[in-house]
């Protein structure tokens, strides 16, 4: 998983697979969901991210690797 964020744009991509999109959908204002060709969810884009969400910390909890906690 990727957390790729552009600050000139204020849009942040969840890249979820390295499989191709396909297919998209915008589930809500500004938030669309990529699909693969068999239908699996590969990415999320959020436009506005720093409006609709506090990117300023980021907790990673109960993954499969040693837990870190990031400020910027």
């Amino acid at each position: 998983m990727k957390l790729n964020y552009y600050p000139e744009t204020d849009s942040l991509y969840i890249e979820l697979s390295s499989k191709p999109s396909t297919d998209s959908i915008e589930i809500s204002e500004g938030i669309v969901i990529d699909y693969d060709s068999d239908g699996n969810v590969v990415g999320i884009d959020i436009d506005n991210a720093g409006k609709k969400f506090d990117l300023k910390e980021l907790i990673l909890s109960k993954l499969p690797f040693d837990q870190k906690k990031m400020i910027a």
